[in-house]
């Protein structure tokens, strides 16, 4: 079946321009704001600036939470499309940080009910955020060159693995007290000066792994890392999010243009669905790469070698 549709829950932070573009059903989350107000989950700053957002967010993230679309809203959504005879490839943010795939997964098996025949592939990223984003791009684009839906779904089962973050998040405490990073007590709080080195792992959450001494060899690093670790980047789009950090962001995605040559970069805005459990301060690249490692051994080992080469 070449024709389906592509359904991701709003953690992709994909702008609704770009849900446009690519052709893919965006499902709305809600964000719960000071004073107890819910509201679906943004994907433009009609509400705030991105600037006031972050500010607010900082001074008081307690007062603020997310949710994620519940099995109803991802029923509607699949019975939608498999009503019409079209298959779906349903996707949703890590499973390691989130409930929203057993949410989908109940939805599917509600559906296929109704409908025995329904084709539905239900794909856990792993990811979230930019990076999940990048998979709904790919999605896409295999789609477009005319892949079925079953080839796109293995193509992630075997890919998955292969989504690279590189970049730094000034202040921890958000995703720490998230449940969002892996070891993060020895690097928990805001590190005046230092940039925690951070890398998706395999259980679809963000491991740091080296700290660099400010932003001169923190990019330094990651550069390097990039390197060691980004397969045909010249084919690439890469995607750099930021929460709040737009110079730095646009810094580096000179450096990658000059150093790479990918096919494109985007730099993306992280809306508050994200941007809540994340918090001000996050810069970083997201690209195809080798296999992650299981333990983030290798990857490790990269950035603890280009740190020490910086400190030379």
């Amino acid at each position: 079946m070449n024709k389906f549709a592509i359904v991701a829950d709003c953690t992709c932070d994909l702008s609704e321009e770009l849900e446009a573009r690519l052709g893919v059903d965006v499902l709305p989350g809600h964000v719960v704001l000071p004073g107890k107000t819910e509201i679906p989950s943004p994907r433009r700053w009609e509400r705030w600036t991105r600037e006031e957002f972050y500010a607010d967010l900082k001074k008081d993230p307690s007062s603020y939470a997310t949710s994620p679309p519940n099995v109803a809203a991802f029923e509607a959504a699949l019975e939608k499309y498999v009503s019409e005879g079209t298959g779906v490839l349903a996707m949703t943010i890590s499973s390691g940080i989130s409930g929203t795939f057993s949410f989908l997964t109940q939805a599917k098996k509600n559906v296929l009910e109704r409908h025995p025949d329904a084709e539905i592939e239900c794909l856990d990223s792993l990811r979230f955020g930019p990076g999940f984003g990048l998979m709904v791009m790919h999605a896409s684009e295999l789609r477009a060159e005319g892949k079925t839906l079953a080839e796109v779904a293995a193509y992630f089962a075997e890919k998955r693995n292969c989504y690279h973050q590189a970049g730094w998040l000034d202040d921890l405490s958000f995703v720490a007290k998230q449940g969002r990073l892996s070891h993060s007590k020895a690097f928990f709080g805001q590190l005046a000066g230092v940039k925690p080195i951070g890398e998706f792992d395999y259980n679809g959450m963000t491991t740091v792994l080296g700290k660099a001494k400010g932003a001169k060899q923190a990019f330094s690093v990651l550069l390097d890392y990039i390197e060691a670790t980004i397969v045909e980047p010249e084919k690439q789009t890469i995607v750099i999010a930021q929460t709040n950090r737009p110079a730095a962001a646009e810094q580096y995605k000179k450096m990658i243009e000059e150093r790479f040559h990918p096919r494109e970069v985007l730099i993306n805005d992280v809306f508050p669905a994200c941007g809540i459990n994340i918090g001000p301060g996050l810069m970083a690249a997201y690209y195809v790469g080798k296999p992650i490692s299981a333990d983030l051994s290798e990857e490790r080992a990269i950035i603890e070698k280009a740190i020490g080469q910086g400190d030379k």
